[in-house]
């Protein structure tokens, strides 16, 4: 009976210490929280705080590295943010009102205003200074400040090389 007794408070006590991670979100939920997109074409946020939602799948190598920092992030952020994730496998309907063709993608959304939607996989500190600025810029203002929010964006992504295709190509049409 002791036994029993310590499986059930070591249960208790792990649950409760996963009380702010991150909430898997279904499509359903979605229209009830965040946005019902059937009945309104405006985009309005139904929430109270700001919301990150991670769109991923189970298959995923850049999804499973990002995961773990969402997850830290929502023991960060607890009272501020809440996250969510969508798989994108199951929630089929959800990836296609967001046009979500490859992933992860992230949506910002902030209490007001239109949400941001940033495809890949981001540092940390990036995504951190993207929730500062972004989600918790008009959260944590003083009065007495303007208003004043500069758009925050990604990180430039490096050029890519031209295949020696490509060049060649191109130093044929420079010959004639």
């Amino acid at each position: 009976m002791r036994k029993f007794f310590l499986i059930l408070s070591l249960c208790l006590f792990a649950l409760a210490g996963t009380a702010e991670d991150v909430v898997y979100l279904t499509t359903a939920q979605f229209r009830e929280r965040i946005f019902d997109y059937k009945d309104s074409r405006e985009w309005q946020y139904k929430g109270d705080k700001p919301c990150v939602i991670d769109f991923y799948t189970t298959w995923c190598g850049p999804c499973k590295r990002l995961a773990p920092i969402m997850e830290e992030l929502s023991q960060t952020y607890c009272d501020q943010v809440i996250f969510y994730k969508a798989d994108t496998e199951r929630e089929r309907e959800l990836a296609y009102v967001f046009g979500i063709n490859s992933i992860p993608q992230v949506l910002y959304i902030p209490t007001e205003g239109k949400p941001l939607l940033l495809k890949g996989l981001y540092p940390k500190e990036n995504i951190v200074r993207i929730i500062d600025e972004f989600l918790l810029a008009n959260v944590q203002q003083e009065p007495e400040q303007p208003a004043v929010q500069e758009p925050v964006t990604p990180p430039a992504q490096p050029e890519k090389k031209k295949s020696w295709w490509e060049r060649w190509k191109e130093k044929r049409r420079k010959k004639k």
